[in-house]
């Protein structure tokens, strides 16, 4: 058999893994919000919290599209013509045009200027952020921020590319099997390792002092079967007055993080309902499911990719002559952009699944659904949240319940528990 016939049985295969794996891992059952409930949740909460929450979503929207326009628009043009090719060519002359110059400079440069056309509608997203009072950042905080975003991102994706086109160059008949396994171990190591290295660069990190609450939740953690070794409080304020928090790492450097806004904001009995819901999520093994299905899907895409790549009238359009050269890596990036926007719904619908499920764990933990729904209030007004958001932008990328389907989840399980 042909590598062509082996990477279709491959793709077959690993569909079909993913398919089975998604019906297995993910809770597709939902509690009950019924909608009259979500109705009278809304009309619970004070117009002028939902008000400022709408206006400022609305005033979001027009930069968030725009940038998804251009940044489609920019995977287009460089992809499916030879500017794209004419690009990398360019970023490797300097170096005699050697492949990995090529590869990783001109992968790059493809990269950083999709980033640097979309620059301005983030700059946009920022002034709506401080207008609205919901960034503490200046432009200087803003800028360093960003640098060290762009740093992260070109460590990583020089890493990629390099050991993406080596392996092309050392299998060029077979690379597509090697890079699916390499694809899937990056999406493991990108889980597990990524967040412990780069979330210090951003935040720093400090014990929760000794007290009611900190024993309270290493309490509920111990009672919950999902022990943590340290409570840290995040410094979030210093660019944001957004709440949240999160239990990260595995086994012995599990911890629970809390942004310090969220001890500012909420009560101790609010702050144990979050982190129940975190909670959740590491009982459950989200993570783990989510890395599953991510390395899945990440092996069926370079698979995808060598078949789909390797179209004539693709290669023609690109200017190239085969998938794997340097040359045509704007084509790569075009079609997985494609990939992408395919896929945002159906990533929003599992991940909203996923946050049910931790939402009716973290009910179920405290026995205080009263507190959840409180919870769920503040929790929306202080991050200016639309509580009821349109069904086509909540069906396209909503990645957790909407605020009232949270409230009337709480509303339903008091009922159902008699509370």
């Amino acid at each position: 058999m042909t590598p062509r016939g082996w990477a279709v049985l491959t793709l077959a295969g690993l569909v079909v893994a993913l398919v089975v794996a998604g019906a297995v891992l993910i809770p597709w059952g939902r509690p009950p919000a019924p909608r009259a409930d979500q109705l009278a949740a809304l009309r619970s909460l004070p117009v002028e919290q939902v008000t400022r929450g709408r206006a400022f979503h609305g005033a979001l929207r027009p930069a968030a599209w725009s940038a998804l326009a251009v940044g489609l628009l920019v995977a287009l043009v460089l992809g499916f013509t030879p500017l794209g090719g004419r690009l990398v060519e360019l970023a490797g002359r300097p170096f005699g045009d050697h492949w990995i110059a090529q590869a990783v400079l001109g992968g790059l440069a493809v990269l950083l200027l999709a980033d640097l056309l979309t620059l301005p509608f983030a700059a946009w997203r920022q002034t709506v952020l401080v207008r609205y009072g919901l960034s503490t950042q200046g432009w200087s905080g803003w800028a360093v921020d960003l640098v060290k975003s762009y740093a992260v991102s070109a460590i990583i994706g020089a890493l990629v590319l390099l050991g993406f086109y080596a392996v092309v160059r050392l299998a060029p008949r077979w690379w597509w099997a090697l890079g699916a396994a390499g694809a899937a171990l990056l999406v493991v190591l990108l889980s597990f390792v990524l967040p412990v290295l780069v979330e210090p660069v951003f935040n720093k990190f400090t014990p929760m002092e000794p007290g009611p609450l900190r024993a309270e939740l290493i309490a509920l953690a111990d009672r919950d079967g999902v022990p943590v070794r340290d409570v840290l409080v995040a410094d979030a304020s210093r660019r944001t007055r957004a709440v949240n928090a999160y239990v990260s790492g595995l086994g012995p450097t599990r911890r629970v993080v809390v942004y310090d806004t969220l001890l500012r904001e909420a009560t101790p009995q609010e702050v144990t309902s979050v982190v129940a819901h975190e909670l959740g999520h590491a009982r459950d093994r989200d993570v783990w499911t989510g890395t599953v299905l991510g390395a899945l899907g990440a092996a069926a895409a370079v698979v995808a990719l060598f078949l789909i790549g390797s179209w004539p009238p693709l290669l023609r359009l690109a200017g190239v002559d085969g998938i794997a050269q340097p040359r045509a890596f704007p084509l790569l990036i075009a079609l997985i952009t494609i990939a992408g926007l395919v896929a945002t719904p159906v990533q929003a619908l599992v991940s909203r699944q996923v946050e049910a499920r931790a939402d009716a764990h973290a009910l179920a933990l405290t026995g205080d659904p009263g507190t959840f729904e409180a919870m769920q209030r503040r929790l929306a007004g202080v991050n200016l949240a639309d509580p009821d958001p349109p069904r086509w932008e909540y069906l396209w990328s909503a990645s957790h319940p909407s605020t009232v389907e949270r409230m009337a989840a709480a509303r339903a399980y008091a009922r159902g528990s008699g509370g």
